[in-house]
């Protein structure tokens, strides 16, 4: 077999150019069986994942994918629990430690990048494995308003107007491709409606209020939230009259 052994070492390079073992992290995003959305409308942006609670004996207040990064900037992490928390953690001192040395909130882009290039370390290093999550941040920009990025495990990141992360990426991709006008500005409402839709539609299922997170970010409340199940619930409702 030509690629024997090329994925035992995690810096060496196959024939191809792969490197077999962050081909392994991006597989190990897609394990866990979730997808997760992000949208940018004209004043907010948006994150939409799945919630499923693994046993009856698990409380489901602790079952969550949406973290709070800074007091601006939240996240949803993709793909294994454990170590989307260490890379959470890692965001959440990065965050905090540029707060601290230059006196104002990290700007989104600037997270992005540098949680990018801790991943990329671990790429180049025999002794290190890359995470297998991806992580896609949304915050409110001073100067340029509503972002949402996205780093994974290769240490890639780019900005985005709307993506998507986990076993149905590429599905949710094209459905975003198409449903996304050109140049349209979205409204708040419209954006946590755009998200929720894609999901049930890669999902090819009617999602309950208890079955799906929402973490947004406004211009006129910067501050990452979670949105209620009461509020989640009002979402379906119209958006199942639409259909």
């Amino acid at each position: 077999m030509a690629s024997a052994g090329y994925d035992r070492h995690i810096t060496i390079f196959s024939p191809e150019g792969k490197l077999y073992q962050v081909e392994y992290a991006f597989k190990a995003v897609s394990s866990g069986n979730l997808t997760s959305i992000g949208v940018r409308g004209a004043d907010c942006a948006v994150v939409v994942t799945q919630k499923r609670v693994p046993d009856k004996l698990v409380d489901p207040d602790t079952v969550t994918h949406l973290f709070t990064i800074s007091k601006n900037v939240g996240c949803v992490a993709t793909g294994l629990v454990a170590d989307s928390r260490v890379a959470v953690q890692r965001a959440r001192f990065e965050a905090a430690e540029f707060r601290y040395k230059y006196g104002y909130e990290m700007p989104v882009d600037v997270l992005c990048k540098r949680m990018a290039d801790i991943a990329q370390v671990s790429t180049q290093q025999a002794f290190m494995r890359p995470l297998g999550v991806v992580l896609i941040f949304v915050g409110i920009d001073d100067e340029r308003g509503p972002q949402l990025y996205k780093s994974d495990p290769a240490g890639y990141f780019i900005g985005y107007k709307a993506t998507s992360a986990g076993a149905k990426e590429d599905d949710a991709n094209n459905w975003l491709d198409k449903k996304l006008k050109k140049g349209a500005a979205l409204t708040v409402k419209a954006t946590v409606q755009l998200g929720i839709s894609c999901l049930q539609s890669v999902l090819s299922q009617e999602l309950k209020k208890n079955e799906v997170e929402v973490g947004i970010v406004t211009k006129d409340q910067p501050v990452f939230r979670r949105l209620s199940e009461d509020e989640i619930d009002s979402h379906l409702n119209e958006i199942a009259e639409h259909d």
